[in-house]
């Protein structure tokens, strides 16, 4: 399963406007248009969660940016994964270029639900973090909760029952 917002739209002369349910509407389309939206000059950027599974692993590949308007999304799927008795789950963050307080609460609040299940957790982010260009490395150091989490560079190496964190 795959869940995507888009985020900045400025598609083929359409103009897009926010609503109160904080929904956009499109002028050019009929009914509400199921993606959340953010102008930033012209471009379209999505945001994406797809699922699948390594192992006795459930992986979740995030990409785009984590925020207050996309986390509610990555917050679901994580609690889907739980709800269908996936306690080992792989978070793989090397694709998302921002994240803001409410993605770090996301992964925070994910850790929380998946220690109580007695599960595990595990963040993908790139080995040398700030210098490979990982946003979410550096939020999560300059916020003092990157030592929270296990961290590994690849999927391969997060499923490995033999494979050592990275340091934080």
């Amino acid at each position: 399963m795959e869940t995507s917002l888009f985020r900045s739209v400025s598609v083929s002369g359409a103009v897009f406007q926010g609503t109160a349910a904080g929904q956009p509407r499109c002028k050019e389309a009929k009914g509400w248009l199921p993606f959340a939206f953010r102008r930033a000059k012209g471009m379209v950027v999505a945001f994406n969660v797809t699922g699948g599974e390594h192992g006795d692993w459930a992986v979740l590949q995030v990409s785009g940016e984590l925020d207050l308007v996309t986390s509610p999304a990555l917050r679901q799927r994580i609690h889907d994964a739980v709800a269908e008795g996936r306690h080992s789950l792989v978070l793989d963050l090397s694709e998302v270029y921002f994240c803001d307080s409410s993605g770090v609460g996301v992964l925070i609040a994910a850790r929380r639900l998946i220690r109580s299940c007695r599960g595990r957790l595990h963040l993908i982010l790139p080995a040398h973090g700030a210098a490979d260009g990982s946003h979410v490395n550096r939020v999560l150091g300059a916020l003092g909760v990157r030592r929270l989490f296990e961290v590994y560079p690849d999927i391969a190496a997060a499923v490995d029952e033999e494979a050592r964190p990275l340091s934080a």
